[in-house]
């Protein structure tokens, strides 16, 4: 990746700032969740098994002993690692839950059970506790004891059979959207919830579903089957209803996306492109027009492109207000202009005490800068601090950990 643009420091928002949240959950949806709230100045506590987050040891980059997959998912943490199937490991969490606001777990409802860790034991330590279950069909229904991954809800939802080229094959997302929308979805959950307190007094479980939340991303091609029976196939790299939403490749190879969306924008299109005729044509005039003409208006377009090297048509574009984008590879664009001056691309101090980069948090509060971006912590790095806070002494920590009940740090 290129570092001439700017590097940021990585900043810390303070909008939680006193929020307690305790995080149950490893590999990338819960992570991902409680990485936004921390980002946003809450107090996470990882909660991790005795041998940690499977995703510290996800091939293949690595960075000072953390692979880059745990990087990616979990600064400005705490970690305590922690023997759950243990009595004396619930009573110990259980103490941490009686001083939290929120609560993640990414456990199945029967999980929850064995462990004594149903919204129903939570809430008898803390009635005011938030609980966030992140899973892959949520806590009920037929489908509620299989596992899942990305790549499963994908499938199910539908969501894959409508990405990949006209015709097929079904790709999966080249980012997995299966957890990040779950993820998000438990981070607002989380604070609804926080609402929900504020109002009532009660605390509350919410369930939250990779599948549901997949199911939601259909949007309006959900609602045009629902409405016009439309089952809606492989989009391709175009839009089902605007033609000018679309790729097209250039004189110098490149490829290059338009969202000519409005009829201003298709004036301004044609304009720029040096074919005003196109908006008199009478098979283009609406569009509605263009959508039933668009086996004519696309080879037309097609055609135009390509009196143009991506550079050039991109400037053309930019001064005629038509919206516009090289498609970049991920180099290219975490080294973009745009991306660095926002500081989407941050260096952090790793707890080694050396720098390593990372990609930025898009809340950006106006009026604060927020802290520096803390490391992703060592396993059990905050297990006798958090202990000690809660009432344990050295001698009960040793032997704690001595019995396998917890991990101090590791390295």
């Amino acid at each position: 990746m290129s570092d001439e643009q700017p590097v940021g420091i990585g900043r810390r928002a303070s909008l939680l700032s006193g929020l307690k949240v305790v995080d149950l959950t490893h590999f990338l949806a819960g992570p991902f969740g409680s990485m936004v709230l921390a980002d946003m100045g809450a107090d996470v506590l990882k909660v991790e098994q005795i041998t940690g987050d499977s995703t510290r040891r996800t091939p293949p980059y690595f960075f000072e002993g953390d692979s880059a997959y745990f990087l990616s998912v979990n600064r400005n943490k705490r970690s305590i690692a922690l023997n759950l199937r243990a009595a004396e490991g619930r009573a110990v969490l259980l103490r941490i839950v009686a001083e939290a606001d929120i609560i993640l777990d990414n456990m199945r409802s029967e999980q929850r059970e064995r462990l004594g860790l149903t919204f129903e034991d939570l809430k008898e330590v803390n009635p005011r506790i938030i609980s966030c279950s992140i899973n892959g069909f949520g806590s009920d229904g037929p489908y509620n004891r299989r596992p899942a991954y990305d790549i499963i809800v994908e499938a199910l939802s539908g969501v894959m059979s409508l990405t990949g080229p006209v015709g097929g094959p079904s790709v999966r997302a080249g980012v997995p959207i299966g957890d990040i929308t779950a993820g998000l979805y438990a981070a607002i959950a989380a604070l609804g919830g926080l609402e929900h307190l504020r109002r009532t007094g009660q605390g509350q479980h919410i369930d939250v579903s990779m599948l549901d939340s997949q199911i939601s991303l259909l949007s309006y091609l959900a609602q045009y089957h629902l409405t016009g029976g439309l089952v809606p196939t492989h989009q391709g790299r175009a839009h089902v209803s605007i033609p000018t939403y679309n790729t097209f490749a250039t004189k110098d190879g490149s490829e290059i996306v338009i969202a000519a969306n409005t009829q201003e924008m298709w004036r301004a299109l044609c304009v720029a492109l040096g074919r005003p005729d196109l908006v008199d044509d009478p098979r283009f005039g609406t569009g509605a027009d263009r959508l039933v003409h668009q086996g004519e208006l696309l080879p037309i377009l097609q055609g135009e492109f390509m009196k143009w090297t991506a550079e050039e048509l991109d400037r053309a574009l930019v001064d005629a207000e038509v919206p516009v984008a090289p498609i970049n590879g991920v180099d290219v664009a975490l080294a973009n202009v745009q991306v660095r001056h926002r500081n989407m691309v941050v260096k952090v101090r790793h707890r080694s005490g050396k720098d390593f980069l990372t990609v930025g948090t898009p809340l950006k509060p106006d009026d604060a800068h927020g802290e520096e971006f803390s490391s992703p912590p060592a396993l059990g790095a905050d297990t006798a601090s958090v202990l000690m806070s809660l009432g344990y002494t050295k001698d009960d920590v040793s032997e704690l950990a001595r019995d396998g009940i917890v991990g101090l740090v590791d390295g």
